[in-house]
């Protein structure tokens, strides 16, 4: 096979991260292009790829980026983004279509969503435009479209995960019993890199799926079984509309409800093949399409073991911002409030950074972990992440990392963490961690909260949260010297 050139959006998301590696492996060059590159610097495949600083959404950005590509993977989506989603995934694909066309790129490959009946809700229309603006672009496109992806960290088997473990008995909408045809991440990332040795002349679309079609009640009880958990019981109720149903999720499971609904508008009508005609261009997988239950153990495994290499909240946060880090004293604009706590701690650097870089998660935030709960519950009632997202890894970051309602922005191993926040708020907000050498073989734990407000809410929101500063920051300096050194 010849080496390709291949460009890779969206390469900070849940598939973009995985293909980079599965191409790399095939033997073809890459070349991964984002808006933020520096959140790929830690991934293991860092140093054998290229990277660029491009925004779909900016065509004079994409010029450089696709110069030189011989197959351009277009992994974008405005997935549960506000406003008017439609209007920037059509403006994007417009963009990306023509930029690849002046480039002289020889295929598109665009993964979209399966539609197989029914009411087609506005995220799968919105995908659905976006499959004909490539395919109407004058470069040979192949769209692959895939319904419920299984693999560990994808967000539709988040949602399918969390609802069957923390629900023994539920009361569910109707559309559990939907017909589906599940496709494990492993099958769709085989396809996707197959998908770049297209002859030419094939530019069509082509259903994925594996080889089981079910219910999403049957998802839910097998997926107990492969996890060892007791038989649930179902009740499908028919009046949980899909908003009400996204509201449910969201309250349920990690996956906030601006995300939930278009899953589960999908799930709505009938996921299921029409075709498998891709197997004629790309032989299915050695062994054979990797069923449901096999899809699930190998997600559960990866789970047990923390090695998932990407999360469904790997990719930004619709709406979340980006403003860089003001740099005080010289920043000109405007207020900026801190909060800054310095604590000797008698242990070694490393044992305190091992404390800091586990924040969050499982091991919480060193401090009135009550308080921390009722900010997550607040800002998943405001439309936020909340802090169920928890981490990708619970003992190692990357820069790029979703942690809670926070977002890692920088890593310094050993010595500094600074953290985004992304949780609704009248402003922007940092948090850094950071250890250096003490005294006596100990360490100084240093730690700044940083709020940038934007208009009078935001001052009023900084005075009237920092009586609580005393008890939420101030307890974690304190906590982190103990378990340190502990």
């Amino acid at each position: 096979m010849n080496a390709r050139t291949c460009l890779v959006t969206g390469a900070t998301g849940y598939i973009g991260g995985r293909l980079v590696p599965e191409l790399l492996s095939a033997g073809h060059r890459v070349r991964c292009m984002a808006r933020h590159p520096d959140r790929l610097r830690d991934h293991p495949w860092a140093g054998e790829v290229d990277t660029v600083r491009a925004d779909v959404l900016d065509a004079d950005s994409l010029r450089a980026a696709l110069d030189g590509v011989d197959v351009a993977y277009y992994l974008v989506h405005a997935m549960g983004g506000d406003g008017d989603f439609a209007e920037r995934d059509r403006t994007a694909a417009h963009n990306f279509a023509a930029a690849a066309k002046a480039a002289g790129v020889r295929r598109v490959v665009y993964l979209g969503g399966l539609y197989s009946g029914g009411r087609m809700s506005r995220h799968m229309r919105s995908r659905a435009e976006v499959a004909r603006i490539l395919l109407d672009s004058g470069v040979p496109t192949a769209v692959l479209r895939a319904g419920v992806i299984i693999g560990s960290g994808s967000a539709s088997f988040e949602m399918l995960r969390y609802l069957t473990e923390r629900l023994p008995v539920m009361v569910t909408p109707r559309w559990v019993h939907s017909r589906i045809q599940p496709i494990a991440i492993r099958d769709v990332l085989h396809y996707l890199v197959g998908a770049a040795t297209l002859p030419p002349e094939v530019s069509r679309a082509f259903d994925l799926g594996g080889p089981d079609v079910l219910t999403y009640r049957e998802m839910m009880l097998r997926y107990a079984a492969a996890a060892g958990l007791p038989r649930r019981v179902v009740l499908p109720v028919p009046v949980l509309s899909p908003e009400v149903s996204s509201l449910w999720v969201g309250f349920i499971t990690p996956v906030p409800g601006a995300l939930a609904r278009p899953l589960v508008e999908s799930l709505t009508s009938e996921v299921v093949c029409r075709e498998h005609d891709i197997a004629g261009y790309v032989p299915d997988p050695p062994g054979g399409l990797t069923g449901f239950d096999r899809a699930v153990e190998l997600a559960l495994k990866r789970i047990r073991e923390a090695d998932v290499a990407t999360r469904w909240s790997s990719a930004s946060t619709a709406g979340a911002p980006s403003d860089p880090l003001p740099t005080d004293p010289d920043w000109a604009g405007g207020v900026l409030y801190t909060d800054e706590r310095e604590r000797p701690v008698a242990a070694p650097p490393e044992a305190v950074w091992r404390v800091v870089e586990g924040i969050g998660g499982d091991n919480g935030w060193y401090s009135l972990p009550v308080a921390w709960r009722a900010r997550g519950a607040l800002d998943r009632l405001f439309g936020g992440v909340g802090l169920r997202r928890g981490r990708r890894d619970p003992a190692r970051l990357r820069v790029g990392d979703a942690l809670d309602f926070w977002r890692v922005e920088a890593l310094e191993p050993g010595r500094l963490l600074r953290l985004r926040a992304e949780m609704r708020l009248p402003g922007l907000a940092w948090l850094e961690l950071s250890v250096r050498p003490g005294r006596d073989g100990g360490s100084v734990y240093a730690q700044r909260a940083i709020f940038h407000p934007h208009g009078l809410l935001g001052h009023l929101y900084w005075w009237g949260i920092s009586p609580l500063h005393g008890f939420i920051f101030g307890r974690m300096p304190r906590n982190i010297a103990r378990r340190a050194a502990g």
